[in-house]
C-alpha cells in the first residue's frame, strides 16, 4: 500500500470507529463495506432493541449473522423473552444480564447484553448508538422515540403505527437534534420507497404505489377466530388480526403518503384484486380504463402472487421511452409498473440501523406536513363508557383517509385509539371521531400529536 493509500486506509478507519460516514479512494463505502471496517476495528455499532416479542427476536437472530453490529442492550416487559432471544441468536450474542436501574454501561462494559426493565434506561445509555422500538404498541413507540431522540440517539421505528400518527413531529425532532430518525428498511413503506426513490431519480411522475396485501382481507376478524393460526405462525393473534383486518395495510400505505404526498385515491383505497401483471390497467386514471379519480395514490392488491411484494405505477410517455420499454417486454404504456417481489420485515430492519450510524442516513421518514391519516371504524356497535381495546383487537379496524377528509370528518387518529373511552354512540361500519370519543389526554402519544398538530398549524 502506497503512503497515502495508508492514510486513506487510516481515515477511513477512524471514521469508522466515530461512526461517521466513511469514504475510500472512489467516493463513500457501501454499507456491507463499512460494516466490515467496523467489524475490524472493534467498534461494531451498538443497538438497543425495545421490545423482544417476534420482531424482536427476529432482529436478535438477524444481527447475529452480521458483522460490524451488536446488540448492547435490550428491554421486553418479559425479561425471559431476552433471555430466549439471546438462546436462538447463538455464539454471536452477548448473553444477557439483568441489569435494575439506569446503570448499563458497568454490565455492557463487561461484554454482556444488559438486559433492562426500564426502557428510558436503554434510550440512554452512553454505549448506545441507536434504539431499535419493535413494541408493536402506538404509546410505547412514542415513548421510546422520544426518549431516544432526546438523548441524541438515532431512532428506527419498527412501529409504524406510531409513525402514522406523530412521525412528522419526531422527524422533526430529531432533525432539530441532529440524529437520524427512520423507518425499518424490509417493511412494504421502505421497500415501497426504493422503488418510487428509483422512479423519481429517473424523473417519472408516479401514478401509484402500494403493496399486495398477503393476508385474507375480512373487515370484521376479531382475534378469537385466529388463536389457532396465530399460534402455528408463532404469531400474537391480535397482531395476526391486525393484518386480516385491513388495519395494517392502512397504516402502511398512509406511511408511504405522508413520506411521498401521495394519498389516497378514496376512503379505505380501492384494493382491487388486481393481478402483478396488470397493476398498471388498474392503477391508472379512470378515462384510461383505471380505477383512479387522479394520480399520485397509495394502494394495494389483494390478488394472489402480489403479496409479499411491493408496487410503484409510473408515467412514461415520451415516444423513445416506450419504445424502449416495449424491446424490453415491459408493455406498450403509456404506464408501467415496477415491482420488488419481496420484502424481508424484520431481516432487513439492521440495515436501517447501521445507515443511520454509519452514513446519518434515513431509509424512509415523514414530510413535515402529512398527506394522510389512519382512523378508525367500529367493528361493532360501542355504547357510552367503553373504554377501546387494542389494533387488531375487538372494538375497530383502521381506515386510510386523505388528511383533508380526516380534518373534515373529525377522525380519531388510530395511535390514540387505544385506551379511548367511547362519549355517544358508535354504530358498527362508523367512523370514530374526535366528537364521539375521548383519547386518553394523559398518554404521551396523545401530548405528541398535539404538539405535531400545534407545528404544523404554525407552518400554516
Amino acid at each position: 500500500m502506497t503512503a497515502d493509500g495508508g492514510a486513506m486506509g487510516r481515515s477511513v478507519m477512524d471514521k469508522a470507529k466515530t461512526g461517521q460516514a466513511v469514504m475510500d479512494q472512489g467516493g463513500r463505502l457501501s454499507l456491507a463495506e463499512a460494516l466490515e471496517v467496523r467489524e475490524r476495528a472493534g467498534k461494531p455499532v451498538r443497538v438497543g432493541v425495545i421490545g423482544c416479542g417476534q420482531m424482536g427476536t427476529d432482529l436478535f437472530v438477524q444481527i447475529a449473522q452480521m458483522q460490524g453490529i451488536e446488540i448492547v442492550a435490550a428491554c421486553d416487559m418479559r425479561p425471559e423473552r431476552i433471555e430466549a432471544a439471546c438462546k436462538m441468536s447463538g455464539d454471536r450474542c452477548r448473553q444477557p444480564e439483568v441489569v435494575s436501574g439506569s446503570n448499563l454501561s458497568a454490565t455492557i462494559g463487561r461484554g454482556r447484553l444488559a438486559a433492562a426493565s426500564d426502557p428510558v434506561a436503554v434510550c440512554r445509555a452512553p454505549e448506545v448508538e441507536v434504539v431499535i422500538d419493535a413494541t408493536g404498541n402506538p404509546n410505547a413507540g412514542a415513548a421510546v422515540a422520544l426518549a431516544t431522540i432526546g438523548a441524541g440517539k438515532h431512532m428506527v421505528m419498527m412501529n409504524v403505527e406510531a409513525d402514522v400518527t406523530i412521525g412528522a413531529y419526531l422527524a422533526e425532532e430529531a432533525r432539530r437534534k441532529g440524529v437520524v430518525y427512520t423507518l425499518g428498511a424490509g417493511d412494504e413503506p421502505s421497500s415501497a420507497m426504493e422503488l418510487i426513490r428509483f422512479v423519481k431519480a429517473l424523473g417519472y411522475p408516479i401514478v401509484a404505489a402500494g403493496k399486495g396485501k398477503n393476508n385474507p382481507f375480512r373487515i370484521d376478524a376479531i382475534p378469537d377466530d385466529y388463536k389457532a393460526e396465530a399460534e402455528q405462525r408463532n404469531m400474537n393473534p391480535r397482531m395476526l388480526v391486525e393484518f386480516v383486518d385491513g388495519s395494517k395495510t392502512m397504516v402502511e400505505m398512509v406511511a408511504i403518503a405522508n413520506a411521498t404526498g401521495l394519498m389516497p385515491d378514496i376512503p379505505g383505497m380501492h384494493g382491487p384484486a388486481a393481478p402483478r401483471d396488470q397493476l398498471q390497467n388498474y392503477f391508472c386514471p379512470k378515462e384510461e380504463g383505471g380505477l383512479l379519480s387522479r394520480k399520485g395514490a397509495v394502494d394495494f392488491s389483494v390478488a394472489k402472487g402480489v403479496a409479499p411484494g411491493v408496487f410503484v405505477v409510473a408515467e412514461m410517455r415520451h415516444p423513445r421511452v416506450r419504445e424502449r420499454m416495449s424491446d424490453l417486454h415491459l408493455g406498450p404504456g403509456p404506464y408501467y409498473s415496477f415491482f420488488r417481489p419481496y420484502h424481508l420485515t424484520s431481516l432487513e430492519v439492521p440495515l436501517s440501523a447501521a445507515a443511520a450510524v454509519l452514513f446519518g442516513e434515513s431509509h424512509m421518514r415523514p414530510l413535515q406536513v402529512p398527506s394522510a391519516e389512519v382512523g378508525c371504524v367500529a367493528k361493532r356497535d360501542l355504547k357510552p363508557g367503553e373504554t377501546l381495546d387494542a389494533i387488531g383487537e375487538y372494538c375497530y379496524r383502521g381506515f386510510a383517509l386523505t388528511r383533508a377528509d380526516a380534518l373534515a370528518k373529525g377522525a380519531l387518529p388510530l395511535g390514540l385509539a387505544q385506551g379511548a373511552k367511547v362519549t355517544s354512540a358508535v354504530t358498527k361500519g362508523q367512523l370514530l371521531t374526535l366528537a364521539s370519543v375521548q383519547p386518553d389526554v394523559t398518554s404521551g402519544i396523545y401530548a405528541a400529536r398535539r404538539a405535531q398538530d400545534e407545528m404544523i398549524a404554525a407552518r400554516g
